[in-house]
């Protein structure tokens, strides 16, 4: 006689006349979360080498809650100040330099839409200036992104730093251009 194992793993006898609907009816369906758990004890007889099945006994499975140390202790969770940093400062400027043009942002960061744009590289202003990376250029990148800026209604910007970059040079004539022309960086 073969047996077949119910959802709450006690063994019944195998009728090959159940369907599925019968089975299910017969053999009980619980959708609590109890239900995951198997209700089996099982122990071997002195003398019989089968075992023996002992009903309502409760067998833990590997299953656990998290605790709420272990639900603190989520490594990859952002801080507060990293989760909320992109509201308190939403607008980000973004300059980059290559050998050859300056480029600038304003950039909304919750968003991710840019607010504004200037490049040494646009047609416009590469026909007109005689270097696209000097110190001429980079005031004027600072200019246009300060009047573009403020065409947006954006007067506040944020700017941070690269590690192990510093303020100075052709990147603090263009913050400085941009601070001359009507627009906060805000720390």
């Amino acid at each position: 006689m073969s047996c077949l194992v119910s959802s709450t793993c006690s063994l019944v006898p195998f009728d090959s006349t159940l369907t599925r609907s019968n089975r299910s009816s017969k053999l009980g369906s619980s959708l609590s979360w109890q239900s995951s758990f198997p209700k089996l004890s099982i122990g071997i007889g002195p003398v019989l080498s089968s075992p023996i099945v002992k009903k309502e006994s409760f067998v833990q499975a590997a299953w656990t809650r998290r605790s709420r140390g272990e639900a603190a202790k989520r490594p990859n969770r952002k801080s507060w100040k990293q989760r909320t940093d992109m509201y308190m400062r939403p607008f980000l400027l973004n300059v980059f330099f290559s050998r050859k043009f300056i480029h600038a942002k304003v950039m909304h960061r919750p968003t991710s839409k840019v607010i504004s744009v200037a490049t040494t590289n646009a047609r416009d202003i590469r026909t007109n200036i005689p270097s696209l990376v000097d110190n001429e250029a980079c005031r004027l990148i600072g200019k246009l992104i300060a009047e573009r800026s403020k065409e947006a209604d954006v007067y506040a910007v944020s700017y941070e730093p690269r590690k192990g970059e510093r303020i100075e040079g052709k990147l603090g004539i263009v913050i400085d251009t941009i601070k001359e022309h009507g627009i906060v960086f805000v720390p």
